[in-house]
């Protein structure tokens, strides 16, 4: 009587659920070739008219990431705190953030924040202030920076909340002080129990990008826009677009399933 072998059983499952994933984003990158081959007028000409748009998009995205786990970390803190004034400060900011949708954020600080600058600086008498003009890219990672930390916060806050109380008291009876029980024992386990919802995240700001074109960056989404206009277009343009979002989502997501396997906690 032969016994089988569950964890290779296992390991042959998740590789050829691996190898599955990686042949839909071959196939989608596969399709993109054949669309400019085939029909290099218009998709060859769309493609190397928003090349420039992807690495736009690209890069807000993982400035605006990067930005988002330090800004989401420091506002969970504030939110465990026990000072109830910081607490208090911090609560009112994720919900009201919470309460208003991306897009309209990032209205707010292209269209509405320079002017109240301006009039700032008419008040204080400052001409540098007074000259404040928005800059479309600052003010693109700034909108979707203070949006998402919002929502990273509550992310690293249930992560922070899920580990047991007495690691906490174990580590301080050691005698560490509460941000090094904090750094060396509890953020290490915490953030091993929010990589997917972290990767989520992620996935969900570089979809979210496309918005930013609203406020006059040049984004994948905008320069799309630009060559249906152009060119008078309707249907080509968005397609190529809509293939390398889809391109870019989907090799996030194999990288980031990636890095939740290898750093899985075993139970």
């Amino acid at each position: 009587m032969q016994i089988a072998n569950p964890p290779q059983a296992s390991s042959t499952a998740r590789k050829t659920s691996i190898d599955q994933w990686w042949l839909l984003v071959f196939a989608v990158i596969a399709l993109i070739v054949i669309l400019v081959i085939a029909q290099p007028d218009p998709y060859r000409r769309i493609l190397v008219f928003v090349e420039d748009g992807v690495w736009v998009t690209l890069r807000t995205t993982m400035i605006s990431f990067f930005l988002v786990l330090i800004l989401g970390l420091v506002v969970a803190l504030a939110r465990l705190s026990k000072l109830w004034l910081l607490r208090g400060i911090f609560t009112i900011y994720v919900e009201i953030i919470r309460g208003i949708p991306v897009l309209v954020q990032l209205l707010f600080w292209y269209f509405a924040f320079p002017p109240i600058i301006q009039n700032l600086g008419t008040s204080l008498n400052s001409q540098a202030l007074i000259n404040y003009k928005a800059d479309p890219n600052f003010m693109a990672i700034l909108g979707l920076t203070i949006c998402y930390a919002a929502y990273m916060s509550e992310v690293y806050r249930a992560g922070i909340q899920s580990i047991p109380k007495g690691q906490m008291e174990a580590a301080r009876s050691l005698g560490m002080t509460y941000f090094q029980a904090m750094r060396y024992v509890i953020l290490p386990q915490a953030i091993r129990v929010i990589l997917p919802p972290v990767g989520n995240e992620f996935i969900t700001l570089l979809k979210d990008t496309s918005l930013i074109s609203v406020v006059a960056v040049s984004d994948l989404t905008r320069r799309g826009r630009e060559f249906m206009a152009s060119n008078f277009i309707p249907i080509q343009p968005w397609i190529m677009v809509s293939l390398l979002y889809l391109v870019m989502t989907l090799i996030s997501a194999r990288v980031v399933h990636y890095i939740e396997q290898t750093t899985k906690i075993e139970r």
